[in-house]
């Protein structure tokens, strides 16, 4: 065999070899590095910042050793070029696959900087709803701007892409159609960033159903409901329906217990035993406990209880305690408070039964209507006199 083809392979194949190992090398070092850093990621700021760059780097360094090499390798001209093509675009989405994780890492030290943990967490959740709303957008973008170029290295997608520009009126319009749903979502996102209609956490109820904001991810929100079950809700939902917020300015909150009792209830001892009953829950935050009648019909009246309490979860919990020991006081204390139903019999008196007999007369003079609806003795006449 000629003795110029094995030095021709050796000059290529020495290159590659080196840079394998080097790169292999590298590759190991910085994942151990990773799986050191993992361990202090929570207390150590300098192990966050290893752990974003260390595992894209673990692929990039090599491809980036790889291209070098290949530059030293006497590879003919159409194959240099096609692998270093191809090594370009490995770095390049490894460039974008460290910026989509340094995003995310800027955005988990925000969330760890405002906790949502604690009693009064309102500006955390605005806090938190913002940051990840826009890290999604921003992480999409990145992507999408990185495939992008990656993909516009091609010539043939190039000239497609010249040829969408040079025929970009009905294909524009076209692609705008079909992209209303994911473009109306992106600027629902960013609506719901900076204006805030809903937080992270917040109580609403949505179609009905009574829940908390779980996740806001850039397309969806996803709505935990009280039964564990989940609501998965477009964004462009939120932004076009009306929708109950429970937690918007405030976590703190006003319930009721109705209930319907006898006419005999005694309404002081009522809002006496209703302060009782708030005072010793600690459930109650302290600022309302009323006790109302709010409305009446033929055999009962409706009392209202109006207590006030730190959170939603709080607060139902609380009505259900105001209303089961309010009916306790009411069977211990008044039972005679409670509802109950009435048979009224009339009993006719033996020496009542003339006075009870219909009299035609007495009748008609009881329901006579007064003024506007008498006749006079004209209209009688003209009635008379006029034809059948």
């Amino acid at each position: 065999m000629d003795p110029g083809f094995w030095l021709q392979a050796g000059a290529i194949a020495w290159p590659l070899t080196i840079a394998l190992v080097l790169g292999l090398v590298v590759h190991r070092a910085l994942l151990a590095l990773s799986r050191r850093a993992d361990a202090h990621v929570a207390t150590r700021m300098r192990a966050r910042v290893v752990q974003v760059i260390a595992t894209p780097a673990a692929v990039a360094l090599p491809l980036f050793f790889l291209s070098l090499a290949v530059r030293a390798t006497p590879l003919p001209g159409p194959w240099l070029e096609r692998a270093q093509h191809w090594l370009g675009i490995g770095v390049l989405l490894c460039l974008t696959w460290l910026a989509v994780r340094a995003v995310g890492a800027v955005e988990r030290r925000i969330l760890r900087q405002h906790p949502v943990e604690v009693a009064d967490n309102l500006d955390a959740r605005r806090i938190q709803t913002q940051t990840r709303v826009l890290s999604r957008i921003a992480q999409g973008a990145i992507i999408l701007a990185g495939v992008s170029i990656a993909l516009m290295t091609f010539p043939a997608i190039r000239q497609f892409g010249t040829t969408l520009l040079a025929s970009a009126g009905i294909i524009g319009l076209v692609a705008g159609i079909a992209a209303k749903p994911v473009f109306g979502n992106l600027i629902a996102g960013l609506q719901i960033a900076m204006t805030q209609p809903i937080r992270l956490d917040d109580v609403v109820i949505v179609q009905g159903e009574w829940g908390r904001i779980e996740e806001i991810d850039s397309t969806y929100v996803v709505v935990r409901i009280w039964d564990e079950r989940r609501l998965v809700v477009p964004l462009q939902w939120f932004i076009e329906n009306p929708f109950e917020n429970w937690t918007r300015t405030t976590s703190q909150l006003l319930g009721t217990a109705f209930l319907w009792l006898d006419y005999r209830t005694p309404m002081p001892e009522v809002r006496k035993a209703l302060q009782r009953i708030c005072e010793t829950d600690e459930r109650w935050d302290g600022r309302v406990c009323v006790a109302q009648v709010t409305d009446s019909d033929r055999s009962t009246l409706q009392v209202r209880l109006l207590v006030s309490a730190r959170n939603s979860g709080d607060l139902f919990d609380l009505r259900c305690a105001v209303r089961e020991r309010m009916i306790e006081f009411l069977n211990a204390e008044h039972p005679y408070a409670l509802p109950r139903v009435r048979v009224a019999r009339a009993i006719r008196a033996a020496g009542d039964s003339e006075s009870r007999q219909f009299r035609p007369h007495e009748a008609a003079a009881a329901t006579t209507s007064p003024g506007a609806e008498d006749v006079n003795a004209a209209d009688v006449v003209r009635a008379a006199t006029q034809p059948e």
